[in-house]
């Protein structure tokens, strides 16, 4: 898998996981502590996004890192 293959999985992951929550970009966003933006280029797959990062998200989804890596 290349390196925007890897990316853009997470990517759809997020998103997957976001709307079953029933929330929006800013919704995740806000709950990461990060702006809309960087959420929308994360889930499009345009950043490398930090292993803390990650973790944020899935601490922000209320799931744990492998379950938001799990493709």
């Amino acid at each position: 898998m290349t390196k925007e293959e890897l990316k853009n999985k997470i990517g759809k992951r997020i998103v997957e996981l976001r709307t079953q929550k029933g929330w929006n970009q800013s919704d995740l966003a806000r709950a990461c502590g990060k702006d809309r933006q960087a959420m929308e280029k994360l889930e499009n797959g345009k950043v490398n996004p930090t292993l803390y990062t990650l973790q944020e998200v899935a601490s922000a989804l209320e799931i744990s890192l492998s379950e938001l890596i799990n493709f």
